[in-house]
């Protein structure tokens, strides 16, 4: 019998849809809320490694999002000019069965995984959050936006790397920036565009793409952090395009078709991590509102389906929420999300002193360890 009847998941993101849908399938009742309006209408693409590959399969989704997405085995290295240097295989770190890589639009994974927690019992109401949280040994009693007060016997905080749950909690930690920002824009594939390719020189620290089905794919490129706030939406694609100008071979093609100024968004670099435990009481925080990075290692949606994979394992398979079951939930977790976390923020400083450093020999270390299933 799981270690809880009743559940409230605050965020409905990877972390947050992923942990509804293991728990409700197995007879847990679950509440899913989310601030916004739609999150299926949200984001650019995704890149989602070998071990989030993996986590889909468990969810019961993969061929879904499989049939939606774009998958590869390689990764190029270019030059400014659109020179290939390498082609370098990537290991398949979700097991042999598995592509090592796949791209996919953000609102479609997100529409799949709402549409698995529907089947599976979860109840999601939108436009809808937590505004306090009130805890005793057996139990949280929750009071929403709309004035409604419910009780639970876990709260699960997966609302991303504003927290709002984590400042409810009375934990201080926020995300600090890392000095770089980065412009995604969404757009269609070309038929060169087989793989993820990224470009290191010129006047962006990285400039890159992925492919996220056969008509689609996103592009990016990372400059200095600044405020782009005052910018139109024509604005920032010019600005897009200005930078992506010193970029050749696939990117020329890629550069005359982003026509849809409303496709386009900016992010700053930002991390953040947790210190263990990352539950206080009945509250437990996973996903971005526990640990952020760059997405210099493409890993930020693996560790969030790993963090719910391993939850909503050990709720089930427990007979109490104890100090045993957050112990073993920190052993799983903590290290191997600080490893990803620090790793990520390593490339990304020597992308911004513009260093050499090992790359390769600290990718490799990280692609080994998330090989192993959380």
């Amino acid at each position: 019998m799981p270690a809880v009847n009743n559940v409230l998941v605050i965020g409905g993101g990877l972390a947050g849809t992923a942990t509804a849908i293991q728990l409700a399938r197995h007879g847990v009742a679950v509440d899913l809320i989310e601030a916004k309006p739609d999150v299926a209408a949200i984001g650019s693409g995704i890149t989602l490694q070998g071990n989030a590959l993996r986590e889909l399969r468990r969810l019961g989704i993969w061929d879904r999002a499989r049939r939606a997405g774009y998958a590869y085995d390689s990764l190029g290295l270019r030059a400014p000019d659109g020179t290939l240097l390498v082609e370098l295989p990537d290991v398949r770190s979700g097991g042999p069965d598995l592509p090592a890589t796949m791209g996919m639009p953000r609102p479609l994974l997100a529409r799949i995984l709402l549409d698995q927690a529907a089947a599976t019992g979860v109840k999601t109401r939108f436009g809808l959050t937590a505004t306090r949280l009130e805890q005793d040994g057996t139990g949280v009693d929750v009071t929403f936006t709309d004035g409604a007060t419910t009780r639970y016997d876990l709260v699960v905080g997966a609302d991303g790397v504003r927290s709002a749950t984590r400042r409810m909690l009375g934990i201080a930690v926020e995300p600090r920036p890392t000095g770089m920002g980065i412009w995604r824009v969404f757009g269609p594939r070309p038929a060169s565009v087989t793989r993820s390719d990224l470009y290191y020189g010129g006047p962006c620290y990285l400039a890159g793409y992925t492919p996220t089905g056969e008509d689609s794919l996103y592009a990016y490129v990372v400059e200095n952090a600044a405020d782009h706030s005052g910018l139109s939406q024509e604005q920032r694609l010019a600005r897009v395009c200005e930078l992506a100008s010193a970029y050749h071979g696939p990117w020329d093609e890629i550069r005359s078709t982003l026509t849809d100024p409303s496709r386009v968004n900016y992010t700053h670099f930002e991390t953040h991590l947790l210190p263990a435990p990352w539950h206080r009481g009945r509250v437990v925080l996973i996903g971005d509102a526990a640990h952020s990075c760059p997405p210099t290692l493409a890993q930020g949606g693996a560790q969030a389906l790993e963090d719910a994979g391993v939850l909503a394992e050990l709720l089930v398979d427990g007979d109490a929420l104890d100090d045993g079951l957050w112990d073993a939930f920190t052993a799983r977790r903590h290290d191997r999300a600080a490893q990803v976390v620090a790793a990520s923020n390593q490339l990304a400083q020597w992308l911004f002193d513009r260093e050499q450093g090992d790359a390769p020999g600290l990718i490799r270390r990280i692609t080994e360890l998330v090989s192993h299933p959380a």
